[in-house]
């Protein structure tokens, strides 16, 4: 019972405690759930997403709409910064994580109203998570051929992308993981830059070991295209500076001014001339470049590009082999670069330069297509792809698709279930209960009877094993590695531990108190009191 000097502290606050704190942060969990359940599965939904401008956008990618929700209630925000943390890490597997959260606080829910303790059910999903990482070490399997690769991948997009589509960016998605390195699966977004083109169809989507960016040539006399060279990267400028200061000078002769002029313009000629002897075909630069210097590099024959974004620079600097320097004045030749063509050319209107070279590292994905919906969606499903194909390591990455890791995972808990005593041995239950919940959206989103098909999936899997399951294109029980169904053992591995995680922390929440927010009248002297 609260004292009366806590509830005049409180008086301004709502509070919700004990078990309507749990009920509450469990409906919001769930909500979160109900918007991405049917999208679940090579036969899942789709949704259409509307923002406040109109513009709609259809996807059946979990991650995408839970990234556009806007939701309020703080549980809502956790789950959905566990999705978010999924695909980053994992690239995959954002709506399963939150649909085992989901139901995990459901099932929580079921069980506190049984006289379980939160800390009990917490220490008993703790101990469950602890013996599904142990059984996904007996079932996986290692990889033994680039068509095992090829498989995790396509399973990962194959309710992502229109079919006749999913080879391609299969294709695509492991020809750019070649130049990513296994133990740096972030460098993905930067070494492999994505350019939206409009021309062409969707399927002459390409990949190029090129760097490509929206830029035009500084002096357009000069050649649009030209073939191997050395190129220069300057995170500057091709600029004398001007000196700023407040004092008034008179000019009384012409002949001062001039002087000014002709040491700027000596300045120029001597930073041309020291590009030119390094023998520089590309100049690139994150500033600008002075009008006067045009001709001294028309004469010079250095085609210069200007205003780079730094990220654009360091693309350029990977591909190439050039080494980033902050001034021309300070620029070697062991600091260049080679590219074995370039090419500047014009598609709808806007500029695009093209830098080849085998080099370095680096490539551009020039995704074409119709819209400019369709080709976000090829994006997204590429990035997806690409995400799952570096992520490819291990001794045994590969696991069970299409729910069948789930399942066995649940009838295994529920085996070792009969171990624990008292009512943890229903928590932990309640804990295979949750990782089931995989193969019943997946047989709902089919248009099947849920029940039966899970109870049809246990039978197969007692009598054959982990890696029996049914394909959901021709609802047969089938051998998944045989058929390409395969899950790629991170992403199952970190949907587990993050809905774990996440259902432990609320679980551990027992008072929520929300500050009242009254309406006050604005302080229309604040501006004035600034001044």
């Amino acid at each position: 019972m609260s004292s009366p000097d806590e509830d005049l502290t409180l008086q301004d606050t709502d509070r919700v405690t004990g078990r309507a704190a749990l009920v509450g942060n469990a409906r919001a969990a769930l909500a979160v759930a109900a918007a991405v359940r049917s999208t679940l599965g090579p036969k899942g939904m789709d949704k259409m997403l509307i923002d406040q401008n109109g513009e709609v956008l259809i996807t059946n990618d979990g991650a995408t709409v839970l990234d556009t929700a806007k939701v309020e209630h703080p549980t809502a925000k956790l789950v959905i910064e566990t999705s978010i943390t999924q695909d980053r890490v994992a690239r995959d597997g954002t709506t399963t994580s939150i649909l085992i959260l989901a139901e995990l606080l459901r099932n929580a829910l079921e069980l506190s109203r049984s006289g379980l303790h939160p800390t009990i059910i917490a220490d008993s999903y703790r101990s469950a998570y602890s013996m599904c990482i142990k059984e996904i070490d007996s079932i996986a399997r290692p990889v033994t051929s680039d068509e095992d690769v090829r498989h995790i991948v396509s399973t990962c997009i194959g309710q992502k992308v229109d079919p006749s589509m999913l080879d391609l960016v299969c294709r695509l998605a492991l020809d750019a993981s070649e130049s990513i390195e296994a133990d740096d699966p972030e460098a993905e977004r930067f070494l492999v830059k994505r350019i939206s083109l409009e021309e062409g169809a969707v399927t002459d989507t390409e990949l190029v070991s090129a760097f490509v960016t929206r830029k035009q040539r500084f002096d357009k006399s000069m050649p649009n295209q030209g073939g191997s060279c050395s190129i220069a990267v300057i995170d500057g400028g091709l600029e004398v500076p001007e000196l700023e200061f407040d004092t008034e000078l008179e000019i009384s002769s012409l002949g001062v001014r001039e002087g000014f002029t002709q040491r700027k313009r000596k300045k120029l000629e001597g930073l041309v001339s020291h590009l030119e002897s390094l023998g520089v075909g590309i100049l690139a630069v994150r500033d600008g470049i002075d009008e006067e210097a045009q001709s001294m590099l028309r004469k010079a024959g250095i085609n210069c590009f200007r205003r780079f974004d730094k990220e654009d620079l360091n693309r350029l600097s990977q591909i190439t082999g050039a080494m980033i320097v902050r001034s021309v004045e300070v620029t070697e030749s062991t600091h260049l670069g080679r590219c074995d063509s370039w090419k500047e050319r014009k598609v709808s209107g806007v500029h695009y330069l093209h830098v080849v070279s085998n080099s370095g590292r680096g490539k551009t994905l020039l995704v074409r297509g119709s819209t400019p919906a369709l080709r976000d969606e090829v994006v997204r499903t590429f990035d997806d792809a690409l995400g799952v194909a570096v992520r490819v390591s291990g001794t045994a990455p590969m696991l069970p698709g299409g729910g069948s890791t789930w399942s066995h995972l649940a009838r295994m808990l529920r085996n070792e279930a009969s171990k624990y005593a008292g009512k943890r041995q229903l928590a932990v239950e309640g804990f295979a209960d949750a990782l089931e919940t995989i193969p019943r959206v997946l047989a709902q989103n089919s248009g099947h009877d849920p029940i039966d098909r899970i109870l049809e999936l246990s039978a197969a899997q007692t009598k054959d094993g982990p890696w029996i399951g049914f394909d959901l294109m021709t609802d047969d029980l089938v051998s998944l590695d045989s058929i390409g169904i395969i899950d790629l053992r991170l992403v199952v591995e970190n949907a587990l531990s993050g809905a774990t995680e996440g259902a432990i922390s609320v679980l551990r929440i027992d008072d929520v108190l929300w500050a009242k927010v009254e309406p006050g009248e604005p302080d229309w002297n604040q501006d004035e009191d600034e001044d």
